[in-house]
């Protein structure tokens, strides 16, 4: 008797278009990352780009035990490549940045995949997980923000020597206070082009933190999963009130009383 295959668990699409626009992310930070630019500015750019290794680490992992079949992901669909493109760098060499090649193999499968998805599938999905893809949506807008701005408002500041953000510390710190729209003022732009990036960090910081509370208020509010049609009892036949059936019993008696007295008259006459 032949071994049953069980099917690779399929990823949802808005987990999809969250890798794909994150290794687009990824890759812009690796050509950024050749211009000359400031130091602070260079080592801002390899912190964010560790963490998204982490992050496609955490994804090969899971592709990687997701599927029942190990080697066909690892061989056949290329893993080997994301799992290259997902090392850290950690400056040990300055040539460690080429391994982020590989992730064009990730970027071309996870589009591969995209494009055979039926348009008509895709809009239903979208409409049937809605708080899933605006989840992956505002995490997405969240990351893109903080990583350009952060990085714009170093670059503009760490020139001005009477700025207060001088470290890719101070400019991401900034970025999140900002993006809270909390504004300790610890921290702030002192140049012109700077000061345009912080207003860009708090009209988008004012728009994610609504995105946010509107998610969580419609998790909240239709939380809780709505009732099977068979676990739902039939509703009960509409039926008269009890006033409606008592005053129909006394006009029952009296139609009986008055039946009784027209067969008794009848009995008498006869």
């Amino acid at each position: 008797m032949s071994q049953q295959t069980v099917p690779p668990r399929k990823r949802s699409n808005s987990y999809n278009i969250f890798i794909f626009v994150l290794t687009i992310l990824s890759l812009g930070i690796m050509v950024v990352m050749l211009l000359p630019l400031a130091p602070q500015t260079l080592d801002l750019l390899r912190v964010y780009d560790n963490l998204i290794c982490v992050i496609f680490l955490i994804d090969f992992t899971y592709s990687l035990f997701s599927t029942p079949k190990k080697s066909d992901y690892f061989i056949k669909e290329r893993g080997w490549l994301d799992l290259l493109g997902s090392i850290p760098a950690l400056g040990i060499t300055q040539y460690g940045g080429l391994l982020r090649l590989a992730r064009l193999s990730r970027l071309a499968r996870i589009a591969r995949l995209m494009k055979g998805e039926n348009k008509k599938e895709l809009v239903e999905d979208v409409l049937q997980n809605r708080s899933q893809y605006a989840a992956f949506i505002t995490i997405l807008l969240t990351i893109l923000v903080l990583t350009i701005s952060s990085v714009l408002v170093l670059q503009f500041e760490s020139k001005d020597p009477a700025s207060s953000i001088q470290t890719g510390a101070d400019a991401l710190w900034y970025s999140i206070v900002t993006i809270t729209t909390v504004g300790y003022g610890d921290f702030y732009p002192v140049t012109g082009p700077g000061r345009i990036a912080g207003m860009f960090i708090m009209f988008a910081g004012v728009g994610i933190i609504g995105a946010l509370a509107s998610l969580l208020s419609s998790l909240l509010v239709g939380g809780s999963p709505a009732p099977a049609e068979e676990d739902v009892p039939a509703p009960a036949a509409a039926g008269p009130s009890d006033p409606e059936v008592a005053a129909l019993k006394e006009e029952l008696a009296e139609m009986h009383l008055l039946l009784e007295k027209i067969a008794s008259g009848m009995q008498v006459k006869s």
